[in-house]
């Protein structure tokens, strides 16, 4: 038999908690929920963070790259050529790979990746009705469709699905026809096939055809333990462009409706997913497709009184990551700690592929072997030169946030406050607790090259006497 196929599906801004068959009774995701059936979910995925305010991006990067989130060149805006790219070892491997959708890490990268694509959106975010999206370019020179292109149209933010005028095809529809097409024009050479369908949605702003937001009244939403009116104290991001998408403080009808929007988002992006492994199946090749759905980032949405990612609690760095296919056990779930960047080695493992020496995550394949197995001992977490963050495989994180002339600290146990509302910093009993994943964060700081540091040093003069 061939080698497998891959189909990739990657969510914008799609928190870890929001499919159904892994314990969301709120939401629908029917496809997910039948993906999640045929495979293994980790449930104890996450990022590394965040290097600057668009989170996405250094995100992206680690993925493609398998790089940590400080050893990624500029944040992720491109990658040079001795950091392999996942696209390019398949391609070198011999796949036709694909790509489509939002890619936001430079051309060059996006060229090496893929030799065919359609509906290629370079940019960040926007409006999802007008996405001005390229066509794949076989030489790799996108500047003049790029220039061509025009600037998203204004919105008044916190009136998305109010004012909203439906103006051309959703973001979602349109990568998943491109993807549907590939799938449906490529030449049976015998040549398998990586297919990266890169979605928009459910970014902001929070719009979809009609019949799904009328899935989920607001009035029905139930708000998360969690939810606050304003945050804890200045985290340095309270300003950020996601932050102000809602009114401070954070009023309960107004989260219920971006919620609501939120799900129906994800409601509809599962159900082009759906369209698009249909497609895979009626031409008899699901059986021998490796089926990927990961998100690049969470979302606050309401919960410790945030909006954004632009932070270290679970909601905006643990994401959801659910392998499928050859390979691969089905209707399982595996608790060891895992990150973006742990995919590119996986599917090289899983095709019996050598790993790139660039590459610096771990493969998750003993995990599929073993329930028991786990990769690493600890998960390290940073935003800017603001906060730093560990968590251990038992469950304990802790949180360092340095701003306006403050320091801040925050210990959870994750096993026992998975809505991480209970500070333990601060109780003598878990004083070494704290000792010890600060301990965590300072060898990460030298051994990962922090190279934000020196934007940071206050920061980091502060650890000493933080202890809320």
């Amino acid at each position: 038999m061939n080698k497998p196929n891959i189909l990739f599906f990657f969510a914008d801004d799609q928190r870890f908690d929001t499919i159904a068959a892994l314990g969301n009774r709120a939401i629908r995701t029917p496809n997910l929920d039948r993906l999640v059936q045929r495979g293994t979910a980790f449930t104890d995925a996450y990022i590394m963070g965040g290097s600057c305010g668009a989170v996405c991006m250094p995100s992206r990067a680690m993925l493609h790259t398998s790089r940590s989130l400080f050893h990624i060149h500029d944040m992720g805006r491109d990658v040079p050529a001795d950091h392999a790219l996942l696209g390019e070892t398949l391609r070198a491997a011999g796949y036709d790979t694909f790509g489509t959708g939002k890619w936001h890490n430079g051309t060059s990268a996006f060229a090496r990746s893929f030799s065919h694509g359609g509906e290629i959106f370079f940019g960040g975010m926007g409006d999802h009705w007008n996405v001005p999206a390229c066509d794949f370019d076989p030489s790799g020179q996108y500047a003049a469709q790029i220039h061509q292109t025009t600037d998203f149209p204004t919105q008044t933010v916190r009136k998305w699905t109010a004012d909203h005028i439906e103006a051309g095809v959703h973001s979602t529809e349109l990568f998943s026809d491109a993807a549907v097409d590939f799938l449906r024009q490529r030449q049976p050479d015998g040549k398998p096939f990586f297919a990266y369908v890169s979605f928009m949605a459910p970014h902001d702003p929070r719009t979809m055809p009609q019949e799904f937001l009328d899935m989920y009244p607001p009035e029905r939403i139930e708000l998360p333990p969690n939810y606050l009116q304003r945050h804890y104290f200045d985290n340095g991001e309270l300003g950020v462009r996601d932050e102000v998408l809602a009114a401070i403080p954070r009023q309960e009808a107004e989260v219920r409706q971006h919620i609501a929007a939120y799900y129906a988002m994800i409601t509809h992006l599962d159900d082009h997913i759906g369209r698009v492994l249909e497609t895979v199946e009626a031409q008899g090749l699901l059986e021998n497709t490796i089926v990927v759905f990961a998100g690049d980032n969470g979302l606050a949405v309401g919960q410790h009184g945030l909006f954004g990612k632009q932070n270290l609690y679970e909601h905006s760095v643990r994401v959801p990551l659910v392998f499928a296919g050859p390979g691969v056990p089905a209707g399982q779930r595996r608790e060891a700690l895992a990150g973006l960047i742990d995919i590119f080695p996986t599917l090289c493992d899983l095709l019996e592929l050598e790993i790139p020496e660039s590459v610096e995550g771990e493969s998750l394949q003993p995990c599929f072997d073993d329930r028991r197995a786990t990769v690493r001992d600890t998960m390290l977490f940073a935003y800017r030169h603001l906060m730093r963050g560990v968590r251990d495989s038992a469950g304990n994180k802790l949180i360092e946030t340095a701003a306006g002339g403050q320091c801040h600290t925050q210990l959870f146990d994750l096993q026992r406050d998975r809505w991480e509302q209970r500070n333990l910093a601060g109780d003598p009993n878990h004083a070494e607790m704290v000792l010890l994943l600060r301990g965590a964060l300072t060898a990460w700081q030298q051994d990962w090259d922090d190279t934000q540091q020196e934007h940071g040093a206050a920061f980091w003069s502060q650890m000493e006497w933080a202890n809320d």
